[in-house]
């Protein structure tokens, strides 16, 4: 494993881990948002699937641009 491998592992690591940690605390945080208002509850929930695809979509595109 060469190193820019190695950086791409650790860097995935820890978006999963911190994703992993901000989507076991989900329920409570759209069930408090859902008292609030049902549909911030619903948008909490979507910007956190969304961004869970979107800093991949980020990496891929930054990690495209070194290559050229």
């Amino acid at each position: 494993m060469d190193r820019s491998t190695r950086n791409a592992a650790v860097a995935a690591a820890i978006i999963l881990l911190g994703f992993g940690v901000i989507g076991f605390y989900m329920p409570a945080i759209v069930l408090w948002l859902g008292g609030l208002s049902p549909y911030a509850g619903g948008a909490a929930a979507a910007l956190f699937v969304l961004a869970f695809f979107g800093v991949f979509w980020l990496r891929g595109r930054s990690q495209r641009r070194k290559g050229e």
